[in-house]
């Protein structure tokens, strides 16, 4: 009986200990997946912001004045009756803006990201001890600007128009360890004005711009 006992007991033992291995591979995979996704993204954040920044400096370095974006219609009594964008203009500053924010993000992610060796014990507060470890990613991006509007009071019979140039950049990222994927969105002012005299309901309701983004070309 106690012989049965014993063999029973190790059959258990057997089957306890590959299991107990299997469960903490998974969950140690889970974990380190996790670190090693928001330590990546966070390093793709950072080329984001820095890539969209300098494309924006490279594409605006001559500024643009108010009067090259926007017109404003005035009747014979100098009220506002009109206030409409040019097109070719906005057009060609939002899809350069976009194709350099890809091209920059192409060029600066190519040396992929260095992880601390602590990341890969799964545990958070590890995460930046240890030397560093190089690993490659394939990351995978598409631009999108479009410019946006605002108006606003600025005194008795004046109007405030501020001009904003919107980037959002969608960002997949591969990895031994999984894909992640986020969207960064940049929103820098491009230029203002002040408007003398009242500005019609339908355009301090609206954006001049409508709502269509520039996609950077492939």
């Amino acid at each position: 009986m106690k012989y049965r006992r014993a063999r029973f007991s190790k059959k258990l033992l057997l089957l306890f200990i590959p299991a107990a291995l299997i469960a903490l591979i998974v969950v140690l995979h889970v974990n380190v997946t996790g670190v090693l996704k928001s330590i990546a993204e966070a390093n793709m954040r950072s080329i984001t912001t820095v890539a969209v920044n300098d494309a924006i400096y490279y594409t605006l370095s001559d500024g643009v004045r108010y009067e090259e974006l926007v017109r404003v219609e005035r009747g014979e009594d100098g009220e506002i009756t009109a206030i409409t964008s040019d097109p070719l203009q906005i057009n060609r500053i939002a899809r350069d803006t976009a194709y350099m924010s890809q091209q920059n993000l192409q060029r600066m992610s190519e040396d992929g990201v260095d992880v601390p060796l602590g990341a890969f014990f799964g545990i958070e507060a590890w995460a930046g001890f240890g030397p560093k470890i190089h690993m490659k990613i394939i990351p995978i991006s598409n631009v999108a600007c479009k410019f946006v509007s605002a108006f606003e009071q600025a005194g008795i019979n004046q109007t405030k128009h501020s001009i904003y140039l919107e980037i959002v950049a969608d960002i997949s990222i591969i990895m031994p360890s999984g894909t992640s994927n986020f969207a960064s969105l940049t929103e820098v002012l491009i230029c203002e004005s002040v408007l003398i005299g009242k500005v019609p309901d339908t355009y301090l309701q609206a954006d001049i711009f409508g709502d269509g983004y520039s996609l950077a070309p492939d």
